[in-house]
């Protein structure tokens, strides 16, 4: 890859989501918002390659995306073009009222979670048009076949159209509503910038974990008293205060047992634990905690231990009990069996993570915890194969990377 189609690729990283929000803001359609930023960035390939990258490659994409969205409704109201283009070039109209959001990204996330939709497709349109994320990386993050995914988005892009669902500023009355698939959004926005699943990608994107930070707390200062919100906050804080210690000198994913914890952030650490605090006192009180403050207050828990040995394994596994109360996935099944192997050992883990075989015989990380249960039980032909799955299935080279060491470490 070249210097210029690299400089496309950051750009597309880093201001995807961005171009889309402004052009759907303005022209009020997700089709022609899409595909006028994707005209824009293959025209950038072509256009930088001869003159070179421009000074602010982000205002460049928006500028070129808003021509060709004009170009494209032009031709498809050849009745009314010349009115509407001098309408859209020369717009005197005072500004559309920010409601109760001021954040353009924001904004755009709220409206495409509009609860006439089915949950799946919001989630996958929101995704996709306002996270970045791909077509692939969707479907890594749901578990799904990618044919799903689009068929997903192609639904919600339909339903909208048909049903004249407006791309309107959400009110304040608006946000309870549709504030807990936001929250998933942003959380399935973050994991893909916490543990990369693209192969062609660097194991952690701070840009996305960065920017769902920011969006979190946004939604904190618009729902302060609401405690799923501040526990997701929480909980991407003491994810991202790991964040230097994830990833080796040579590019390989770190695990928590073998981090350098001296290399956290505290300052984070702290800001965390004060939020988790906050919300235990609230359940307290009779408010009942949520998946995202439950998983926070794990995380609490690893990041209190100054070594590993000293973990709270009880505690863990006492909070993914009531976790699984309440979301029963897999996915949570299987982070549980990994607390349970240190309080019951790996012979009772590896009995519960083989009763998920059927619903996670696709996900890399259900090979690699089987692969380290059978490690520790002794059992190294056995691992080494789940290992060899683990490998063949995982996302990002990081990753790929470490399990690969830990497989050539059997005997």
């Amino acid at each position: 890859m070249n210097d210029v189609e690299q400089a496309a690729a950051e750009a597309h990283r880093t201001e995807w989501s961005r171009v889309v929000a402004t052009l759907t803001r303005r022209f009020g359609d997700l089709d022609i918002a899409e595909e006028a930023a994707a005209e824009a960035f293959a025209t950038a390939v072509e256009r930088w390659r001869a003159d070179g990258v421009p000074p602010n490659p982000g205002a460049w994409l928006t500028t070129t995306a808003q021509r060709k969205a004009i170009d494209r409704i032009r031709r498809e109201n050849k009745r009314d073009d010349k009115h509407k283009e001098a309408q859209m070039l020369h717009d005197d109209t005072p500004p559309e009222p920010l409601g109760a959001i001021d954040d353009d990204r924001l904004r755009l996330i709220f409206t495409c979670c509009h609860p006439a939709l089915a949950v799946e497709a919001r989630l996958a349109l929101t995704l996709r048009m306002v996270g970045g994320l791909t077509v692939p990386e969707i479907a890594r993050a749901f578990l799904v076949a990618e044919s799903a995914v689009g068929q997903r988005i192609t639904r919600a892009k339909g339903k909208i159209k048909a049903a004249n669902i407006p791309y309107r500023v959400p009110s304040a009355a608006d946000l309870p509503a549709r504030v807990s698939a936001v929250l998933t959004v942003l959380f399935l926005v973050f994991n893909e910038g916490y543990l990369a699943s693209g192969p062609d990608t660097d194991p952690i994107r701070q840009d996305l974990t960065t920017e769902a930070i920011r969006l979190t707390r946004l939604i904190r200062e618009l729902l302060p008293q609401d405690g799923e919100v501040a526990g997701l906050l929480a909980l991407m804080l003491l994810i991202e205060a790991r964040r230097s210690a994830r990833v080796s000198a040579g590019g390989e994913l770190v695990s928590l047992d073998e981090q350098d914890r001296g290399a956290w952030d505290r300052g984070l650490i702290a800001e965390g634990h004060r939020l988790v605090r906050e919300r235990l006192a609230a359940a307290t009180a009779g408010a009942a905690p949520g998946r995202y403050q439950l998983l926070a207050a794990i995380n609490a828990v690893h990041t209190c231990a100054r070594d590993i040995r000293d973990t709270d394994w009880s505690q863990v596994v006492a909070l993914y009990d009531q976790l699984v109360r309440i979301d029963p996935s897999p996915v949570v099944a299987l982070n549980r069996a990994i607390a349970v192997a240190e309080v019951d050992g790996p012979e009772v883990a590896l009995a519960a993570v083989d009763r998920l075989e059927p619903r996670l015989a696709g996900y890399h990380a259900y090979h690699a915890t089987r692969a380290d249960l059978l490690r520790r039980l002794g059992r190294s032909r056995e691992s080494r194969a789940a290992y060899d799955r683990a490998i063949e299935l995982a996302g990002n080279t990081g990753e790929t990377a470490y399990l690969i060491r830990r497989r050539d470490q059997l005997r």
